[in-house]
């Protein structure tokens, strides 16, 4: 999983040396106070506060406070602490919510260590909290008493195995999933504490409805993109146009090895790859019983998937080419904003869906000479994205540089 620097353990018989890290946005008024009281705890450790798209003094009162400061655009509690371990030197972690109040210095020991609460403060009906257990016990079988509690000691080795994390408030339920099938120790140690409850009221509900869809995508297959981050992949969600293609790519994102392009998969034989070079064109040739529909089918299922390597681009050639093909709109449509702003992936679910539907809407477009003629487009722009990155290609090219990058945040 780790995508940077290795961190190191530090010599036998030193302690590991401790940064701390605060996700925070719109914490004008706790900031300060949080970044004061950590500094007099841990006066040896570093307090880096990576400001989540804050519109307040979030970022200037933490720096005046004497934090390390890291200014992000808003992408999620998950997003923003991974970017500070990044920014973070080798040895061990503390993260803290950045309105919690009270000693963290009883959270010590190997592997992660994480604060239950001594006093429950306000909360919802206990929705989220249960969900993440539930999760947490079925992926893991350890048994959690505080699934989403932000305060949490990690050492180096916990550091390595769960970074970079999911995204958005799953983070810290899939930390502890990933820690406990890494074979790390687990311990939730009471802690008085005292933070800012969300009560019951529509604020309230409205952030434990979306922080319970965090954990349902942050418990589901993830994969690590092109920056390093960490990203729920929902392209499966393409199976209500396409179920059968739908499966083959997720079968890939689940078990995929290091194996990239045909001479490889080939070469390795017993791959996902493999699968899906077969199970795919047969699947076009099942539909459209003609040898041209499977060609279409497979070219453009492989074709999409060799360009969904930056976010947004797989979707906007699939949606430029739908239209006059007369291929569905929605799922995409749907996908499009979170993509682009590189809150989740289509993975080889979505991507080698929405490209056999262009394949399909090929088969019902184009007859004769003009179906043979698209085929050979696109063995050519297979052909091509196997010598070399059709991203590279796109990158040189001012036009479709300016096109590709529209729309990301």
């Amino acid at each position: 999983m780790r995508t940077g620097h290795s961190r190191g353990s530090g010599l036998a018989g030193r302690p590991e040396p401790l940064t701390i890290l605060v996700a925070a946005r719109d914490e004008e008024d706790a900031i300060a106070g949080t970044v004061r009281l950590l500094r007099a705890r841990f006066p040896e450790a570093e307090v880096i506060v990576a400001d989540d798209g804050s519109r307040d003094a979030t970022a200037a009162r933490a720096e005046a406070s004497g934090a390390t400061v890291l200014r992000l655009p808003r992408r999620g509690k998950g997003q923003a602490l991974s970017a500070a371990e990044r920014a973070a030197p080798p040895g061990s972690l503390l993260l803290v919510d950045a309105e919690v109040r009270g000693d963290l210095g009883a959270l010590v020991g190997r592997g992660l260590r994480i604060a239950r609460f001594a006093r429950r403060e306000g909360g919802g009906f206990g929705l989220a909290r249960g969900a993440a257990r539930a999760l947490i016990e079925l992926r893991s079988g350890f048994r959690a008493e505080e699934p989403l509690s932000g305060q949490r000691r990690l050492d180096a080795r916990t550091r390595a195995a769960v970074f970079p994390l999911a995204p958005g408030f799953g983070a810290e339920t899939r930390m502890t999933i990933d820690a406990v099938r890494a074979g790390i120790e687990v311990v939730e140690m009471e802690v008085d504490l005292s933070h800012r409850a969300t009560g019951r009221d529509l604020r309230g509900f409205l952030h434990r409805g979306r922080q319970l869809a965090h954990l349902l995508l942050a418990c589901g297959p993830l994969r690590v993109n092109y920056r390093g981050t960490r990203l729920p992949l929902v392209g499966w969600l393409a199976a209500v146009h396409e179920p059968a293609v739908a499966a083959i790519g997720l079968a890939d994102d689940l078990w995929a090895g290091p194996e990239r392009g045909f001479r490889e998969h080939l070469g390795a034989r017993h791959t996902t790859g493999v699968l899906k070079l077969a199970a795919i064109p047969l699947y076009g040739l099942l539909r459209t019983r003609s040898v041209s529909g499977a060609l279409l089918v497979g070219l453009s299922a492989n074709a999409l998937n060799q360009l969904d390597t930056r976010p947004g681009r797989a979707l906007k050639v699939y949606l430029a080419a739908a239209v006059p093909l007369r291929a569905p709109l929605g799922v995409a449509v749907l996908l499009a904003p979170y993509d682009l702003r590189e809150m989740a992936m289509l993975g080889d679910a979505g991507s080698n869906a929405l490209g056999a539907l262009l394949g399909l809407g090929s088969v019902n477009r184009f007859t004769g000479r003009g179906r043979w003629l698209a085929i050979g487009a696109l063995a050519g722009l297979n052909a091509l994205g196997e010598r070399t990155s059709l991203g590279s290609i796109i990158e040189r090219t001012p036009l479709l540089r300016r096109l590709d990058e529209l729309g990301r945040a």
